[in-house]
């Protein structure tokens, strides 16, 4: 057994470096993560009661269902925004109301994007609405630096309410819907605040820059027409039907989508749709990729042999207390990027599983994997949104995690004390 801890734990640490060396990418490092986990715990490829065909491989590729229909059709929902003009109409009135001031530019897109994120999010919305806004904060006067860090702070807290991203830790975990979305408030207020006083401080005591940003994005701002005031309360509908009145997620962004079709009644609605459903699918393949390896990892380190091989192990790091609590999480909530065990995209998804299945209360760690996640969702640089705001920028992709890395941290700690005295450990 001595042997085969060290066989999964070298695997795991294998396909760490070679992620963060960028030798292997995320989407093929889950599912041979998963088939080398059960090789080494000895489960048979073909045959009996588990094994890695079947089980592993085939029932894996299943097991986040409910997490991937919900992010197909969230980038659907904002597909559809994005073809109306709900998002565009948004920005601009945005950027009408805060004026040209460093500040109050910076906080209004904050806050809108946020709203914009919790719709909907991922690359292709991060890239829409990236290269309105970032021109926008950098000829107001803001570093590019600053700019990019606004639509990553956003950007992280969108997701924390995203109904799409809910979806993975009900599948991981196996919480009721309700539960995951009661304690969304906890996990994102600490980032909402901090994200606040770095805007501010960033603004204040950053340097300062006020250039013109020739962008196609711009002229198209100012050239399309804007849809009705009414139809701009669009992307909170699903994220009120889900929070609110505990609607499934799927139905609730039909629902968004249908009354987003209402308010806004776009002159080719069909074409809308079906051009949206397309696009949304294509933009999400890549997540929904990453989806079908953590199943499959899901589904390797919850067998029966791999339990046992690595129950000992993990109710060694189960936190017992409220301290231990928030200084193993906290103080390990780096280990979120570069796709590590902190990370409920990567190798995290199956250590808070087995942390869940070896005692810890499942809600103590859905929360305390959620707020490691705002790491993960801000400072990563292997996100591909990173990457794109770096490029776009033209700034180190490193240079934002050194920026933010430690400011997240502090509102992954103070999300985690405020959850050791709310959550029984």
């Amino acid at each position: 057994m001595t042997l085969q801890i060290i066989g999964i734990l070298g695997l795991f640490a294998l396909m760490v470096a070679l992620m963060m060396a960028r030798k292997l990418p995320t989407l093929l490092a889950l599912p041979i993560m998963a088939v080398g986990i059960a090789f080494i715990a000895g489960i048979p490829f073909k045959g009996g009661e588990f094994s890695i065909t079947a089980d592993v491989v085939e029932a894996g590729a299943m097991r986040m269902s409910t997490a991937i229909a919900g992010l197909f059709f969230g980038g659907f929902f904002g597909k559809v925004l994005s073809k109306v003009g709900v998002t565009r109409t948004i920005i601009r009135k945005a950027a009408e109301m805060a004026g040209d001031k460093p500040l109050p530019i910076a906080l209004v897109f904050l806050v809108v994007c946020s709203i914009i994120f919790a719709a909907s999010n991922g690359l292709g919305m991060i890239i829409l609405v990236g290269t309105i806004i970032v021109p926008i904060m950098i000829s107001a006067g803001l570093s590019p630096m600053v700019a990019g860090t606004v639509l990553l702070l956003a950007n992280g807290i969108g997701v924390n309410f995203s109904v799409s991203t809910l979806a993975v830790y009900i599948d991981v975990l196996g919480l009721p819907q309700e539960t995951v979305t009661s304690y969304s408030l906890l996990c994102g207020i600490p980032l909402i605040i901090v994200a606040l006083v770095m805007i501010i401080i960033f603004t204040k005591f950053g340097n300062k820059t006020r250039k013109a940003w020739a962008m196609p994005a711009a002229g198209d701002l100012s050239s399309e027409k804007n849809v009705r005031s009414i139809a701009l309360i669009s992307p909170i509908i699903p994220v009120v039907l889900v929070f609110v009145w505990h609607l499934p997620l799927v139905s609730s962004i039909i629902i968004g989508i249908l009354v987003t079709l209402i308010l806004a009644t776009p002159k080719n609605a069909v074409q809308v749709i079906s051009s949206a459903f397309v696009e949304g699918i294509q933009e999400t393949a890549g997540a929904a990729a990453l989806m079908i390896g953590i199943g499959m990892v899901l589904k390797a380190v919850m067998a029966p042999e791999v339990a046992t091989v690595l129950e000992p192990l993990i109710k060694g790091i189960i936190p017992t207390n409220k301290l231990l609590f928030i200084l193993i999480f906290g103080v390990l909530s780096p280990l979120a990027i570069y796709r590590g065990p902190l990370n409920v995209w990567g190798l995290g998804s199956g250590i808070v599983a087995l942390l869940a299945a070896s005692g810890m209360n499942p809600i103590a760690a859905m929360v305390a994997l959620r707020l490691d996640s705002n790491v993960q969702a801000v400072c990563d640089p292997t996100n591909s949104h990173n990457v794109w705001v770096a490029d776009f920028t033209k700034t180190d992709v490193n240079e934002f995690t050194k920026k933010t890395i430690i400011w997240i941290m502090v509102s992954t700690f103070v999300g985690l004390i405020a959850a050791s005295f709310i959550i029984t450990l």
